[in-house]
């Protein structure tokens, strides 16, 4: 098995950098996101970039990384919110992102966790975007409303996911029982192409728009998003409050209709464990200045993250090295 320091070398050589490498200089961060197809992969990669600044990096504001020292953070592929939230209480991953309302019911052993241990080791570290929940299937599938879905094969994707957990909450807001729609778990591409080939009728995705599972859905296939509307939905914006009524535009996808759907908010959650002072520089670096221009060239969610909605919504008590950050800048009294 290779040794610390000579893992180290292998990744500061593969990232082209030059001079003088210390093992112990070098502290390794997982950031969980989702699906390669989704918005968690894509902002959790531009995060980690964010956050990173390996021993011999160019100085913050002369083209180098404006990251913590000596930090390399990686963004890992996962099943998404529920595998994120186990795998940070856990101590198998030092953070992730996760949607607000499976973290509050996690961290509250209440909701879907009713039963459970309270994950009370969970902690937050930033809000980061909102999430809509996409409800797709194809023109002239006859799938106008939620309710016309009974009967039909519908992808829940993966078990274990947040998509999962709140496309079961909308089933059953609308009435929908056990054996109600024939159900499926696919994820990500594995999903759309079988709505395209005709095996499904229709899914679900939860995701930060636009998501490119759906953009090249959209360019291979004549698609459309299905209301998430009425007095139904209204039963889970009035039953929880991190859950808000909200709009997937006409400019998500092209040749898509807008859409009235539910939104929550996408957060970053880590373990109550890890250091403070570590959390403390990564929140800082997150909010960088230097951070802002490469989330706004890096995804169209990057752009609404935003160090004045960094504090919306949340569900699970800041990390201290979080809170020290946002009462520094002000965000807290």
């Amino acid at each position: 098995m290779k040794s610390l320091r000579a893992m180290a070398f292998a990744v500061y050589t593969a990232i082209g950098l030059s001079g003088p490498v210390h093992a112990q200089d070098i502290n390794f961060f997982t950031i969980g996101t989702g699906g390669v197809s989704f918005t968690y992969y894509p902002v959790g990669g531009m995060i980690a970039n964010a956050i990173s600044k390996p021993p011999g990096s160019r100085a913050c504001g002369q083209g180098g990384s404006c990251g913590v020292d000596g930090l390399i953070a990686s963004a890992v592929s996962t099943r998404g919110s529920v595998d994120n939230i186990a795998a940070i209480v856990s101590g198998l991953r030092n953070s992730g992102f996760a949607q607000s309302d499976l973290a509050y019911w996690a961290y509250t052993g209440t909701g879907v966790d009713a039963g459970q241990p309270p994950a009370t080791d969970l902690r937050t570290i930033a809000s980061l975007f909102e999430e809509h929940i996409h409800l797709v299937t194809l023109q002239g599938s006859g799938i106008n409303t939620v309710a016309d879905l009974r009967g039909k094969r519908v992808s829940l994707d993966e078990r274990g996911s947040g998509t999962y957990v709140d496309a079961n909450l909308i089933l059953e807001a609308h009435g929908f029982g056990s054996g109600d729609i024939v159900e499926r778990n696919l994820k990500g591409t594995d999903a759309t192409q079988a709505l395209r080939d005709g095996i499904l009728d229709a899914l679900f995705i939860v995701a930060g728009y636009p998501t490119r599972a759906l953009v090249d859905l959209a360019g291979v296939a004549d698609i459309k998003l299905v209301p998430i509307d009425g007095a139904d939905a209204a039963k889970l914006t009035d039953k929880f409050t991190f859950f808000s009524n909200s709009t997937i535009p006409a400019t998500a996808y092209k040749g898509i209709k807008a859409a009235p759907t539910i939104a929550v908010r996408a957060q970053w959650y880590t373990n109550v464990n890890e250091d403070d002072e570590l959390i403390y520089k990564l929140t800082k670096a997150l909010w960088n200045a230097e951070t802002r221009q490469l989330m706004d060239e890096g995804h169209a969610a990057g752009r609404t993250i935003r160090l004045e909605t960094a504090l919306d919504g949340l569900s699970v008590p800041l990390h201290l090295g979080a809170e020290r950050f946002y009462r520094e800048s002000g965000l807290l009294e």
